[in-house]
């Protein structure tokens, strides 16, 4: 956080102070940095004049101060390059999206200490401060590059005493963002006992101290395969005393398993919950709930790549090297002149025409439903198809401090949870939407005493937003194309071998824990161009081949049934069928534009074959380029009768050709002039016999 810049104007004193001597600075600084607001102070006691300017910087409720807790112990090194990845995500995420986030890193395990707590009270031996809470930069990738490896065993609870003492001292009381700690660790070496009373009710006064200060901490417990020899006691103690913090103060503990998990274990983007809708939850005219909505999933996109300029001068400190676009429309009867905007009207095609709407009659076209939710009627769950669901889940809670609503959520979603039945609402989330949600709403009973009940909303489709596709049923065969009992059992153990889920271990590829390949190689590769841009693109990491790739142990160890799959169906080769003479045709190109195919007349290409061509002034269809100016003429907008006329002396053309053809002589040609008349029809949505 950037503190005020002071510009003092003292006029006839020789300090600021009040009536009675005391003085007032920090006061007044104090105030202003509560307030965060650009002001002019002008009200200071005479004659005192006092002018306060404070920069301009982001809101300081959207910053993040943050504490990476790592555990660098002898138990984590074969996950340590795992973890020194998933950190260089989270700031190279940060460096994009959200900038003025400030963020330490702790090890913890090392055979060295270095803490402050260690010099002002002594203990908390093996942990140290590799970084202290700065704005996030380049250079703080290169701290986990790679991170030192310990080789002692590490006490948890020290590490996270230490990071609440950072955030203290940074920040103290008046910081108005996000304080958080993360801590990886495998938890499997045991914490020191304390001077007083239990451990548990040590990690409980820790929990209501991280409370007062409005910290939160994320906990992502590390097991995998090397933890087999571990100690179980110790193993489940360290368990019981971390699943305390999520009961005491606002904390979250996963566990995972593998190094895909771990990659996705950790929240990298700090995205604010925004509501969506604020309102009643309308069932009746007499029965209506306060309501919040927010969005429980969205899909996260490329971030926005914007138009650079080099042009402006090096030492230019101030240019943003924007590229600014404008857009001119220039009239289709007098090319050199510009169409100004009150000139302009959009238009919708309408078969070969073109129709104009303003933007007055499109504003009184538009549906204007009035906002509101409301719950149209109840029915059974299993009627509600999973593949129903469109677009985003929303989820619904009571309105926060609202008693009566919270109990009437919770009521109204244990009914339904026990009677088996989802509500179907009508939605519009903000005055004049334009549109209706028709949707589902789902009870979330929840399953812990801090967390009240909810549902999760789904939107339906609407008729016009189904595709039905029909497929012959397996059961209409006849028995020879059936599967036998040992085929039918060949595929059920190839099923069984790649089931995401296997007994007693944690699922594969689970959707939290899982991030997108895509992405994360983007802010790989983007962050590497950003040091060398002559960098070439890197191959595939290793983990994300891991999901975007078949396990090849999974697969190595289950080859018999691989193969047994395989004996158990005979695969023949599928002999090339000669072509007829409809698929010649459709593969044949025309020679005006060379390349697209008689069966492409859907493809966007062939739209702007005749739609980008510059448009001539053709009067006719002529003997010397026909399907040039049969094309000319369907691109003309100046008026509708251009199309029925291309049409009509096109279809002529070809009747003349097979009228005077001398044993077939003409058919080619014909052939040309009949795929180019059908690709016009198409595209201008005309029947032929028209």
């Amino acid at each position: 956080m950037r503190w005020p810049t002071k510009v003092w104007d003292r006029v006839g004193a020789d300090q600021i102070c009040n009536e009675d001597g005391d003085d007032v600075i920090d006061d007044i600084i104090n105030f202003l940095m509560n307030s965060q607001r650009v002001l002019d102070w002008m009200a200071l006691p005479n004659p005192i004049r006092l002018r306060l300017v404070w920069p301009i910087t982001t809101n300081c409720w959207e910053q993040e101060g943050m504490v990476l807790l790592l555990d660098v112990g002898p138990t984590m090194h074969n996950f340590l390059p795992e973890v020194e990845k998933v950190c260089s995500m989270l700031i190279e995420k940060k460096l994009i999206y959200n900038k003025n986030d400030e963020v330490g890193v702790i090890v913890f395990g090392t055979e060295e200490t270095k803490n402050e707590l260690t010099e002002e009270v002594g203990g908390y031996q093996h942990v140290v401060v590799l970084r202290d809470i700065k704005v996030v930069d380049g250079d703080l990738i290169k701290a986990f590059q790679p991170l030192p490896r310990g080789t002692v065993s590490g006490d948890y609870l020290d590490a996270i005493v230490v990071g609440m003492d950072m955030l203290i001292k940074k920040y103290g009381e008046t910081f108005k963002g996000k304080k958080r700690l993360c801590l990886i660790t495998d938890a499997l070496c045991p914490i020191k006992d304390p001077f007083e009373g239990t451990k548990e009710d040590q990690v409980s006064t820790i929990a209501i101290q991280m409370t007062a200060h409005g910290m939160r901490m994320e906990s992502i417990i590390v097991r995998g395969g090397s933890n087999a020899e571990a100690d179980k006691r110790i193993m489940d103690e360290n368990d019981i005393l971390l699943n305390v913090f999520p009961m005491k103060t606002s904390a979250k503990t996963v566990y995972v398993e593998s190094a895909t998990s771990l990659l996705g274990a950790l929240r990298t983007r700090n995205i604010s919950p925004v509501t969506i809708f604020r309102g009643d939850l309308e069932i009746s005219a007499k029965l209506k709930i306060k309501v919040w909505v927010y969005k429980k999933t969205s899909e996260e996109k490329f971030p926005t790549l914007k138009k650079y300029s080099d042009k402006a001068p090096p030492t230019d400190k101030f240019s943003t090297h924007e590229v600014k676009v404008d857009y001119e429309y220039k009239s289709v009867e007098d090319p050199s002149k510009v169409v100004p905007p009150e000139q302009r009207i959009k238009g919708y095609r309408y078969g070969p025409q073109v129709v104009p709407i303003s933007a007055e009659e499109w504003e009184a076209v538009k549906f204007k439903p009035e906002k509101g939710v409301k719950v149209l009627g109840f029915t059974d769950a299993s009627n509600i198809m999973r593949h129903y669901y469109m677009k985003d889940v929303n989820f619904f809670i009571a309105e926060p401090g609202n008693a009566r609503a919270t109990l009437a959520v919770s009521a109204l979603a244990r009914a339904m949870k026990g009677m088996n039945k989802v509500a179907i609402l009508r939605c519009v989330w903000r005055q004049n939407q334009g549109n209706v949600v028709l949707g589902i709403l789902t009870p979330n009973v929840s399953d812990r005493g801090n967390i009240p009940d909810s549902f999760y909303f789904n939107v339906l489709p609407f008729t016009e937003d189904f595709r039905e596709y029909h497929f012959p049923s397996f059961s209409n065969f006849p028995p020879s194309l059936q599967p036998s009992e040992q085929q039918q059992e060949a595929a059920d153990n190839l099923v069984q071998m790649l089931d995401l889920a296997p007994p007693e271990r944690q699922e594969a590829l689970l959707p939290d824990f899982t991030p997108n390949p895509v992405l994360e190689r983007f802010y790989r590769h983007l962050e590497l161009k950003s040091k060398h841009p002559d960098a070439a693109v890197p191959p595939l990491d290793g983990t994300l081949k891991k999901i975007t790739e078949p396990d090849p142990v999974l697969f190595s160890e289950n080859k018999p049934k691989i193969d047994s799959f395989c004996r158990s169906f005979e695969l023949k080769e599928n002999p090339k069928l000669k072509k007829s003479n409809r698929r010649i045709l459709r593969e044949r190109p025309s020679l005006s534009d060379e390349g697209d195919g008689y069966g492409n007349v859907s493809d966007a290409q062939d739209v702007t074959s005749i739609e980008s061509k510059p448009v001539i002034k053709v009067e006719k269809v002529g003997d010397l380029t026909p399907v040039q100016d049969f094309e000319a003429l369907m691109s003309r907008r100046d008026s509708p009768h251009w199309v029925g006329k291309a049409i009509k002396e096109m279809r002529n053309k070809i009747f003349n050709l097979v009228e005077d053809s001398y044993e077939g002589d003409n058919y080619a040609k014909a052939l040309e002039y009949l795929v180019a008349l059908r690709k016009g029809c198409s595209l201008e949505q005309v029947c032929l016999s028209a």
